[in-house]
């Protein structure tokens, strides 16, 4: 388990920085930027109940809510398609 790690993105001088204890600037966001802040809209819908079942199992094995599942989806079909209309 001692394999040697090959960080292949890493920028040719990052060994030289590390070694040299120098401070790595963040380039991290902070959390708050993070967290997407996308209005919502309450709606009712009716789905069939193996997809719901689907990713209720799916939410619960990735310890996220089903609904966020199903707007993800939802989303990217419409980032993808939304061009066309």
């Amino acid at each position: 388990m001692n394999k040697k790690t090959v960080y292949s993105n890493a920028p040719n001088d990052i060994g030289e920085v590390l070694l040299k204890g120098k401070k790595v600037d963040d380039f991290l966001p902070p959390p708050d930027q993070l967290v997407k802040r996308v209005p919502k809209v309450k709606v009712t819908i009716t789905l069939n109940q193996q997809s719901v079942e689907f990713f209720k199992k799916s939410a619960k094995k990735n310890k996220v809510k089903y609904q966020t599942m199903i707007n993800e989806l939802l989303d990217k079909y419409v980032e993808k398609y939304s061009d066309t209309i």
